[in-house]
């Protein structure tokens, strides 16, 4: 049978073909493809399908779904790009794409599922409430619903175990490849020592200590962090290179390093305690020495890094005075504390540091 397609009829006017409403929806209805791959990841089904490809049936019993709309749901994650299948409907085995094999399986290192987890775990339901983030200028998760008023939102999270370790894990996921690449392309011939303040588990330590042999480190953390940091730098038989170091960087001075690192710290703070942070690290180095702010750092135009931009509502709806921030306000901050030089060093995705030198 001979199929035809239609097409639409002009009746002699002009249209305007090059208008589509196709990005217009797609990020308007985004939650819907965000929530399928979430749901994904909370199943596990990512790692389920790294040993093996299965059926739609065998994922079905693997992870206990219902037989309605099973293959829809299979069949969304191969549309959106997260899973390949081959065959049709019942018959039809699914599997990983390299991507998701790489990232999204939990037995391999580059598992950035943590913050994904999260995402799905607390931010979804807190940027539900980001109209209100935008006209009152007040946090919208834990510190919102408080019985009492919380001063430093990592004090209550820091009490919860299970909170900690997931927001720790997180924090390691949407950044390991850039720690991977900043111990990989950062110069560190003329350094000896490191300190990586607000260092959670101590992953950029690990990548550091890693590729660069010389190299000796510190993460530095509050105390609920330590041993879970000393878990796990001993998982990669790094404890003669690496301490663990319980500290709270706006009551305590940082160790004298060489190079001082914060990684996705300086934008949970206001512009005050930016620079407060800034001093302390600049007070720790010697002459030479480098800060190293990493954290995805928006285009001066301000107009590229939606991620970045995004961030920093993330910052709105997690603190009371955080936000991202470009390069040229880095820049200007590291000279009003006394840096004298200042580079940006691309990094993975849109990740980059923000480098001052003493």
């Amino acid at each position: 049978m001979e199929t035809t397609t239609l097409q639409p009829k002009t009746n002699g006017k002009q249209t305007a073909p090059h208008l589509t409403p196709e990005h217009i929806m797609q990020i308007g209805m985004g939650f819907w493809a965000s929530k399928t791959l979430l749901a994904a990841i909370k199943f596990e089904l990512f790692t389920i399908l790294a040993s093996s490809k299965l059926t739609g049936e065998e994922i079905k019993n693997k992870i206990g779904l219902h037989a309605r709309s099973l293959y829809d749901f299979l069949d969304t994650l191969v549309a959106l790009g997260f899973l390949q299948k081959e065959g049709l409907g019942e018959t039809a085995e699914y599997c990983n794409t390299p991507e998701t094999d790489f990232f999204l399986d939990k037995n391999k290192p580059p598992y950035i599922g943590g913050i994904l987890e999260m995402g799905n775990d607390r931010l979804y339901k807190y940027w539900g409430d980001l109209e209100e983030a935008l006209t009152t200028g007040e946090p919208q998760n834990e510190i919102k619903y408080a019985a009492t008023a919380i001063e430093n939102p990592f004090d209550e999270l820091y009490k919860n175990p299970d909170k900690l370790r997931g927001f720790l894990n997180a924090m390691t996921g949407v950044q390991m490849g850039a720690f991977m690449s900043f111990a990989k392309q950062f110069d560190f011939s003329n350094y000896k020592t490191l300190t990586d303040a607000g260092g959670s588990i101590g992953a950029l330590s690990t990548q550091v200590a890693l590729n660069q042999p010389h190299m000796h480190c510190t993460t530095l953390d509050l105390p609920p962090v330590q041993p879970l940091a000393e878990e796990f730098i001993s998982k990669h038989h790094l404890s003669g290179r690496i301490k663990a170091k319980s500290g709270d960087f706006f009551k305590e001075a940082l160790p004298h390093s060489d190079v001082i690192v914060m990684g996705n710290i300086l934008h949970d703070w206001d512009e005050k305690d930016k620079l407060y942070l800034m001093k302390q690290a600049y007070d720790a180095l010697p002459e030479g020495g480098a800060f190293v702010c990493i954290e995805s750092i928006i285009d001066n135009e301000r107009s590229k890094n939606a991620f970045g931009l995004m961030m920093s509502l993330n910052m709105l709806i997690e603190t009371k005075g955080g936000f991202d921030f470009t390069f040229n306000d880095f820049d200007e901050w590291a000279h009003q504390v006394g840096f004298t030089k200042t580079e940006w060093l691309p990094l993975a995705g849109p990740t980059s540091a923000a480098i001052a030198y003493k």
